[in-house]
């Protein structure tokens, strides 16, 4: 076409050519760059339910075993609240960036009239723009000079992965952590292992549109929460040495070593599992044969008798974990006549703790004597009789309670004992759907549903009524919600997908059967999307 002598009408052909090229092309680039978009994103998308999966359940999950066996789990707890820190630094940092980027290349993501998401054509030119990208990281432009944003960008990185080396490295149940975080948290290549003798920085920004830096932003911070979920798995772990082998096979029965007529009792039945390992060791008992505890009784002494011990494991770690065991037996009366028998005798009637604000029902006899004769006391404990030979106890402050039961035996002696019981608050309620704290429905049903609270297995009479709650679905920031009906969250949860979770914390009640306890740490409920 660009030889020879052309008429007016061939150039024109000629040029509509190519304007009809360059159109072809413009086109091609604008759908590469539209499927780079939706990839980035759903990219975001998936970082924002794994980070509400980190903080809603993981992370509740790790706090609350740290409190509750703190020998265990205190320590992964504050080593996970420091790695935290630096992983929000970092996903904080890398969003600021983006912002700076979109700015400067005159990106709007939403129309200010109508909120709505503006199409990927009219924002080609600024999401093509490679210049914000390239000034950003690279000290006037120039490709092998690092800027500050840059290396900025880097230490965070390293923090994070120099945090994990340094302190789970030597955890050798930690170490699919450690290897993640060396392959995915970096910001330079190793030696000799890049792909095309560029450096890490210029692979990932140098020259590179809007779109691209965004994106391979986008990735840090997915990489960088991914390992935080990596953590927070391990860390809930078990921490049990491997090389323990539990291959021995016992049932065990538990069940009250004598019972009043006329009373109710349980008997649980399971089966236990043991190690001849030399890792582990059981003190208090007499002789260790075949990885059980062995100690002989004597059935000398009327009364309450108590043996007691300690098994220690040694983890993986090499750090020894105690275990300590208790067991309670009576000695009671043979075939003489049981009024001629002396010695006292105290039991629970529902526990072998008492639970403080609640009314703890004791039942106390002498053998042989007249139980309506009977006293009880307890010092920092309020005491009611509820008949002969029974009360109601309601610890209030302190661990322990002693109660000192007073009487005569049958041959006219004033005789007193003292039991001391441990003293625990109420355990902390169980968010509820219909009976539930994980529960799956049609996002239909959802505004249906009222949120109840209730503690699993509890026998004494105390209930709970919803006063409040936060509702967090992905994408949308949490709502408050007064009463107890999910209703009010109707159009919070109506556009909700498949495979979406809904999260219902900081659950608030009021307690009805307690006194002046604080309840608080209500477990959330979560409600899985079909």
């Amino acid at each position: 076409m660009a030889q020879g002598k052309q008429t007016p009408r061939q150039k024109m052909i000629n040029l509509m050519y190519l304007v009809f090229i360059a159109m072809m092309a413009l086109n091609i680039d604008a759908e590469i760059i539209r499927s780079y978009y939706d990839s980035t994103v759903s990219l975001k998308a998936t970082r924002m339910l794994t980070e509400a999966k980190n903080s809603d359940i993981f992370e509740k999950t790790l706090e609350a075993k740290a409190q509750q066996v703190p020998d265990t789990y205190a320590q992964p707890w504050e080593q996970y609240k420091v790695l935290k820190q630096k992983i929000d630094d970092l996903v904080s940092h890398a969003e600021q960036i983006k912002g700076k980027l979109k700015k400067e290349a005159e990106f709007i993501e939403n129309d200010p009239a109508t909120g709505k998401p503006i199409d990927v054509s009219e924002n080609f030119s600024s999401l093509n723009n490679n210049e914000g990208a390239t000034q950003y990281f690279f000290k006037d432009g120039e490709e092998n000079t690092l800027s500050k944003g840059a290396n900025e960008l880097k230490a965070k990185i390293d923090a994070i992965r120099n945090y994990i080396n340094t302190t789970f490295g030597q955890n050798h149940q930690l170490q699919d952590l450690v290897n993640r975080a060396n392959a995915s948290l970096i910001a330079e290549y190793p030696k000799g292992k890049s792909p095309n003798d560029k450096t890490w920085f210029q692979n990932k920004f140098y020259h590179q549109p809007l779109i691209g830096a965004i994106s391979n932003l986008e990735i840090i911070q997915n990489d960088a929460r991914n390992v935080q979920s990596d953590a927070l798995a391990m860390l809930l772990q078990e921490k049990v040495d491997a090389s323990i082998k539990f291959s021995s096979y016992e049932p065990i029965v538990s069940g009250p070593v004598d019972i009043q007529a006329g009373k109710q009792a349980e008997v649980k039945v399971m089966l236990g599992t043991y190690s001849t390992s030399n890792k582990i060791s059981i003190s208090g008992v007499g002789r260790v044969e075949n990885g059980k505890g062995i100690t002989s009784i004597s059935g000398s002494g009327i009364g309450e008798h108590k043996l007691g011990g300690t098994i220690t494991l040694t983890d993986a770690s090499g750090k020894p974990q105690s275990y300590p065991w208790t067991h309670t037996y009576n000695v009671i009366a043979g075939p003489r006549e049981v009024k001629l028998e002396k010695g006292l005798l105290l039991s629970a009637d529902k526990m072998n703790v008492m639970y403080r604000g609640l009314e703890n029902p004791v039942s106390g006899s002498i053998l042989g004597a007249d139980n309506s004769k009977l006293s009880l006391s307890a010092p920092g404990a309020s005491v009611k009789s509820t008949g002969p030979g029974k009360w109601s106890i309601k610890p209030t402050s302190g661990n322990t309670v002693k109660l000192t039961l007073s009487g005569t035996d049958p041959y006219g002696k004033t005789v007193s004992q003292v039991f001391e019981y441990r003293i625990k608050n109420v355990p902390p309620p169980q968010g509820q759907i219909r009976g539930s704290s994980i529960v799956s429905m049609p996002a239909t049903s959802i505004q249906n549903q009222t949120v109840q609270a209730a503690i699993p297995d509890f026998d004494f009479p105390v209930s709970f009524t919803v006063t409040q709650f936060m509702v967090r679905v992905p994408g949308r920031a949490a709502l408050l919600v007064h009463g107890n009906s999910l209703n009010d969250a109707a159009g919070l949860v109506k556009n909700l997908r498949s495979g979406d979770v809904v999260s219902i914390f900081d659950i608030k009640v009021t307690a009805q059967g307690l006194d002046g306890q604080v309840i608080k740490n209500i477990t959330p409920i979560i409600i899985n999307i079909p």
